[in-house]
């Protein structure tokens, strides 16, 4: 036989480890609010008692389609605006409520956007009372006569409870009654507090079936909220100080020894009776934190969660006194959870400490998100991620029932008013992504062991003993009397009389003797008739057994058909929603595949107008090209020309120099050898000038000038063994120089790099300039690479190189001496008329200052 641990809240750990365990989804229920004015827009239809329809309002943005997106959500099952109170209760608490009496946990949460109703749901109004305060009149309407009596259960400090004896609680009653601050019981709904009174009305109250009468039972309730993600008791007794007010402490999350969740130095509260809970929910409803928005005039700002812990424990073989043992204790609770709605802060306007309050709200509702979709992705998937219980205080403390230790089920409350309708469209894909999460269906009670009925026949067994005690049976005596021999006469009428006495001796020893053989009997009848009722006892308990056993296996087959059938709902409710996702996929494809095609269209467009562009561009450049050669030949026809005109102008002015110092040498000449007569000169003919310079080209061709390099400088570096860093710049120009500086155990990079200068020790830039005579001078730029006291690299300059070209028969801007000038001419006079190409280059270094 399976039996719990000292009272705590069972944990049955091989629902989490066995595959095979049967599952529950999470119901998901809907319920609608009434619009708050007549002219006010809708934008929730109910097309069935399980489908609702969103409706985009007037002025929203439509789709791509230039329509308006209509969207259905199906739920377990939906509630319309002309809903009671209790026809809320009788499909979604009362099944919980009698779970929680066969020991089963369960969980049921309101969630929705602020001003939805859910406050409404959970608690309710006078004449309209909510889900808690019935769960609690139907609890203490099952149990009520078989509750024990108080402080006999007593809560400990580790989510478990312990037993007392009747004495030390009675000395726990005594205590409480002597203390005048301590309110008492109320009696009846007349002496109630007129706040909840008239919650709920004779009429309706209704009770669970399936009571074990052979139980005794006890319930604590605790009230908390979370606010700002931390926990606060509203059940907590604060001393009045008003100079020092203190400020209520958080609690602490902490996990038990069967590793559940409880709130360490939570208060609970024992309760006896509806008027007695509710006064106490009541109690710690006035701590709660409220606030005024432009959405809610008492908006929750936290998140409260009000527990119903039942206690039970079987009696003895008697029937008459609770067993002793923690082992046989059950524990079973309720959380009954009203979540604070989410907002917008460009709706409510929120500044300070409310802003604060909505956005933890809002992180706590979106950390449930994130749990919710992990769970469904490890399930659908067959994942193993992680799932954030603890980053919200919501979600770690209910880790547990999503874990598979009871029911879970939530009621979407939504306003169908216009203004709602984005915020609404976000808490239906929530709900319709958790009615795909599923949890573990929680496993019944062990059975005790003991005979049923023995409350009952303990208590028939008082009254008969009670009757007895009252009044005996006359006709039975009289009936033993007659069956008694006859008392002879008993007067005396003489002193000598000897033989009255001895007949009444006589008489009464056969009475005695009558008495004593009728007691056996008497005994042997009642053994025997025991030993008939032990037996009968034993038969009827085998055969209590046998049913018992029969009709858990006929509601195990009863909850298997029952799973068959939702699962088969479940199915077809997924079957249409996916039928419905792919229409709307089907109608996104086709509205794809329309503005693929029109791209592909525009794409081809442009690539012809492309086409275009470029086949123009290419005829232009051909065009310009073509203009580019034509302009180039005639400019070197051009410069052909004045080459020509220009040497034929300096053979002339060479013949009239010539013939100048001829007519000086005659006039010499003539002055010495006497008088000659001077021979007229001639200027000879073009042709003539033409062969005699075609003769006088002859003469050797000018060398190129060579400067001697200085043999004291030091030899480049670059002919070393060392690593270089060339650094080339792309807008450099490539000189077709004979003469091209090489280094060799170089890295060629164009702009420098911490690596690679990491690699060398040398570092060369290549620097292009314009000279002062028009070439373009190339400047070798040289250092030295070290490390700096930061890791990285520095390069000290130490040495410039420079690579120019110079043209041999361009002539200096330098001025020089009448000698030079005169050898010049000289020199003139035997060399050709020809424009001479080759370039002289020169290749100097100098050091840097």
């Amino acid at each position: 036989m399976y039996r719990f641990g000292k009272g705590k809240t069972p944990r049955r750990h091989g629902l989490k480890k066995t595959s095979h365990a049967e599952k529950d989804p999470v119901g998901v229920y809907c319920r609608i609010r009434p619009l708050g004015g007549e002219h006010e827009e809708c934008c929730i239809e109910m097309i069935s008692n399980t489908t609702i329809q969103l409706h985009a309002p007037d002025g929203l943005k439509a789709n791509r389609n230039g329509e308006y997106k209509e969207t259905q959500y199906s739920f377990k099952k939906v509630f319309g605006i002309n809903t009671t109170q209790r026809e809320l209760f009788e499909d979604v608490a009362k099944p919980l409520v009698e779970d929680l009496i066969q020991c089963k946990n369960g969980l049921l949460f309101t969630y929705g956007v602020t001003g939805s109703g859910k406050t409404f749901t959970m608690t309710g109004s006078p004449g309209e009372g909510g889900l808690l305060p019935r769960s609690l009149d139907i609890l203490f309407n099952s149990i009520g006569p078989f509750q024990a009596k108080r402080f006999v259960f007593k809560p400990d400090d580790k989510n478990g409870i312990d037993i007392q004896n009747d004495v030390d609680a009675l000395l726990e009653r005594q205590k409480r009654d002597s203390q005048p601050c301590v309110p008492k019981t109320p009696s009846s709904r007349q002496k109630a507090d007129p706040e909840f009174a008239d919650m709920i009305s004779p009429e309706e109250a209704c009770k669970a079936d399936n009571v074990d009468e052979d139980c005794c039972y006890s319930i604590f309730v605790s009230y908390i909220e979370i606010y700002n993600n931390y926990i606060y008791d509203l059940l907590e007794d604060i001393p009045f100080d008003p100079i020092r007010p203190k400020t209520p402490q958080s609690k602490i999350l902490r996990e038990d020894q069967n590793h559940n969740m409880y709130i360490a130095g939570c208060t609970e509260v024992e309760v006896k009776s509806t008027e007695e809970a509710f006064e106490v929910f009541w109690r710690g409803q006035k701590k709660r934190r409220i606030a005024n928005t432009q959405l809610n005039r008492e908006s929750s700002r936290s998140h409260s969660v009000f527990t119903l812990k039942l206690v039970q424990a079987p009696l003895d073989a008697d029937g008459d006194h609770i067993m002793q043992d923690k082992n046989q204790v059950n524990v079973s609770q309720l959380c009954l959870v009203d979540l604070a709605g989410s907002e917008r802060n460009s709706r409510t306007r929120a500044e300070g400490s409310r802003l604060r309050e909505a956005g933890n709200i809002n992180q706590s509702l979106m950390t449930l998100r994130t749990c919710m979709e992990v769970l469904r992705e490890n399930q659908m998937c067959g994942t193993n991620k992680m799932v954030p219980y603890r980053d919200s205080k919501v979600t770690h403390l209910f880790k547990n029932y999503f874990d598979g230790e009871g029911k879970v089920k939530m009621i979407v409350c939504v306003n169908p008013k216009a203004d709602d309708y984005e915020e609404t469209m976000l808490v239906m894909r929530f709900a319709e992504m958790t009615q795909e999460v599923e949890v573990a269906r929680p496993v019944d009670r062990p059975i005790c062991g003991l005979a049923a009925g023995r409350r009952q026949r303990n208590q028939v067994f008082r009254d008969d003993l009670a009757g007895r005690s009252n009044a005996g049976d006359p006709v039975l005596l009289n009936q033993f009397i007659e069956s008694l021999p006859p008392l002879p006469p008993c007067g005396l009428i003489d002193p000598s009389d000897d033989q009255t006495l001895p007949r009444l001796i006589e008489v009464l020893k056969r009475r005695h003797h009558i008495h004593q053989l009728k007691t056996e009997q008497l005994n042997t009848t009642a053994n025997a008739l025991r030993s008939m009722l032990q037996q009968f006892d034993s038969q009827c308990g085998a055969k209590e057994n046998f049913i018992h056993d029969q009709q858990s296996k006929l509601s195990e087959k009863d909850k298997v058909i029952f799973s068959q059938k939702m699962e088969l709902e479940r199915m077809e409710k997924k079957s249409k929603t996916l039928e419905y996702k792919i229409d709307i996929l089907q109608r996104t494809t086709d509205m794809y595949e329309h503005d693929k095609r029109s791209l592909e269209q525009e794409l081809e467009t442009r690539a012809q107008r492309l086409h275009r562009e470029q086949s123009e561009r290419r005829r232009v450049e051909e065009q310009m090209q073509g203009m580019v050669t034509d302009t180039k030949f005639k400019w070197e026809k051009e410069c052909k020309r004045r080459v020509n005109a220009k040497q034929l102008e300096m053979q002339n002015k060479l013949w009239v120099q010539d013939e100048k110092l001829k007519q000086l040498q005659a006039i010499v000449a003539e002055s010495s050898s006497g008088s000659e007569p001077p021979e007229k000169p001639q200027r000879p003919s073009r042709d003539r000038d033409r062969n005699h310079g075609q003769k006088r080209s002859s003469s050797p061709s000018p060398q190129p000038v060579t400067r001697e390099i200085n043999p004291v400088h030091r030899r480049s570096h670059s002919a070393g063994g060392e690593k270089w860093v060339d650094h080339k710049p792309p807008s450099n120009v490539d000189l077709d120089t004979v003469m091209q500086p090489i280094i060799p155990n170089a890295i060629q990079v164009s702009t420098p790099s911490g690596k690679a200068l990491s690699k060398c020790h040398k570092y060369v830039l290549r620097h292009q300039e314009l000279a002062s005579d028009g070439e373009i001078a190339t400047k070798l730029i040289k250092g030295n690479v070290f490390k700096t006291r930061g890791g990285g690299q520095a390069v000290e300059f130490t040495d410039v190189e420079t690579l120019r070209q110079e043209c041999p028969t361009r002539p200096s801007r330098k001025r020089r001496s009448d000698s030079s000038e005169t050898q010049d001419e000289e020199e003139q006079e035997n060399r050709a008329p020809v424009a001479s190409t080759s370039r002289a280059f020169v290749y100097q270094k100098r050091r840097k200052p």
